[in-house]
């Protein structure tokens, strides 16, 4: 397992935020998985986001950026976007249970043909997602079936919730790759391998490039197309979309993004993001600061 790269002492805040995730999480794992994943998303849109002001973040974030909406459906993704944020978290940490929803969906999509030749030729493949659905299905399915995934995750400011967090992640899958020159070596060494790297690439990265995102710009980090350039990897997006009944998901592959000038590729992730999320705007995290730049 990845080792994390904080070294900070938790905090009073640190402890008490972290104490209160670990009871929530503890009374949910009590529960069947059916029950389990509605009732954490249930608690987190309703209990949770009016306390950590996740709600006013999806309407600050929604009057930049589609100010066309009716209130009555920003008032609904106020709701629905922490809903998908709870059963998100409650499915990373039900391990085996998750792993087994997960595992026979089918890849559909105009890259399935170019993953699957890639895992058959031992190409290395950058796998770009965004925190959309739920952004490990695909990870953790992928795995159950036998490709050689790794991802590469940001460590979380809270050194508590890290360390188990990354127990969550590393159950379903390993190698982990925590960002940083900590990182850096192994996370090559497995590309060259053959490996495919799982990259979520929908954040706001202050040294990142000035692309856009809904039209608006959005710092956003070239590294994913920098690796596939750099190593000859396939860069396909690729996401999990949760379907009505808030428990199953499709995992849909989209066409490798042609090599060109990182800023283009990176642009072109971007696009490929922002066009499923306009189909389905509740499963995307809107809870984000996505546009700093822009609003700075």
């Amino acid at each position: 397992m990845a080792q994390t790269t904080q070294t900070k002492a938790p905090t009073l805040r640190d402890r008490l935020g972290n104490g209160a995730f670990r009871a929530v999480m503890a009374l949910a794992l009590a529960l069947p998985y059916r029950w389990r994943v509605p009732l954490t998303g249930w608690a987190v849109a309703y209990l949770v986001a009016p306390l950590a002001g996740y709600r006013d973040r999806v309407r600050d974030n929604l009057a930049q950026i589609r100010p066309d909406l009716p209130r009555a459906e920003v008032e609904r993704l106020a709701r629905a976007v922490p809903d998908n944020v709870g059963r998100t978290i409650a499915e990373i940490y039900s391990g085996e249970e998750f792993i087994d929803r997960v595992r026979s969906i089918p890849l559909e999509g105009p890259g399935a043909p170019a993953l699957q030749a890639a895992q058959a030729a031992g190409r290395p493949v950058i796998l770009a997602t965004g925190h959309f659905g739920n952004y490990d299905v695909a990870r953790a399915a992928l795995i159950a079936r036998g490709y050689r995934v790794g991802g590469l995750y940001k460590p979380m400011a809270n050194p508590l919730f890290d360390a188990h967090y990354v127990q969550a992640i590393s159950r379903i899958g390993t190698p982990l790759f925590p960002r940083g020159p900590k990182g850096l070596a192994e996370m090559v060494r497995f590309l060259k391998s053959g490996g495919m790297l799982g990259i979520v690439v929908d954040q706001h990265m202050g040294h990142g490039a000035p692309l856009t995102f809904f039209g608006v710009r959005a710092q956003t980090a070239t590294s994913a197309a920098e690796l596939a350039l750099r190593y000859d990897a396939a860069l396909i997006p690729i996401y999990g979309i949760r379907q009505p009944n808030g428990l199953d998901f499709r995992i849909h592959v989209e066409a490798p993004i042609p090599p060109g000038a990182p800023e283009t590729m990176t642009q072109a992730l971007n696009d490929s993001l922002e066009s499923l999320v306009r189909a389905h705007m509740d499963q995307w995290f809107w809870i984000h600061r996505r546009w700093k730049a822009a609003r700075r």
